[in-house]
């Protein structure tokens, strides 16, 4: 085979004019334009029948305007709670010592006046009762623990308590 022949045998220049004869050919046909819109130009009547009315027909189903009705809702919303951050969080960066103090002062002030009259209401309580003791006091325990302990794994403790009353308590733990 020819270097100069093309795949169906026919020589390079021979396929070149008949490219170029293809091409022209197709160059000369005119472009065919489809339109895609229509525009009536004609002046409509000065008067006629009255507009017909049409009755919309369109069903909705009752699951599809509930889902729509949520979804307005829901997003009606998260937007009420986007700004309400953003309302206090603008508020949080623009914060101050001064800004702080004087919203704290009221409360401070509060706690002040409640501490100084819950000091006058205790003064006056203590000043009220007065408990005076005369004589000696005196108050004597004295405690005898004996404690035994039988077995290895499960133990038992005895523990024998003897109050200073004289009479022997026990107990068994």
């Amino acid at each position: 085979m020819d270097p100069k022949e093309t795949q169906y045998g026919m020589p390079e220049s021979e396929a070149a004019a008949e490219a170029r004869r293809l091409i022209d050919d197709w160059a000369s046909k005119p472009v065919q334009h489809h339109p895609t819109s229509f525009r009536d130009d004609t002046e409509p009547p000065a008067f006629g029948p009255p507009p017909v009315r049409q009755d919309d027909q369109r069903i909705v189903p009752a699951w599809a305007a509930g889902i729509a009705v949520a979804s307005i809702g829901v997003g009606a919303g998260i937007t009420g709670i986007g700004c309400g951050a953003w309302l206090v969080l603008q508020v949080l960066a623009s914060v101050t010592l001064n800004g702080v103090l004087m919203v704290t002062l009221p409360f401070a002030g509060l706690a002040m006046a409640a501490t100084a009259i819950g000091g006058v209401i205790s003064k006056a309580r203590s000043a009220v009762t007065k408990n005076v003791y005369e004589g000696p006091v005196t108050h004597h325990t004295e405690i005898h623990n004996n404690s035994t302990t039988r077995g290895a794994f499960f133990a038992r403790t005895r523990n024998e308590i003897h109050p200073d009353s004289g009479q022997p308590a026990t107990d068994h733990h």
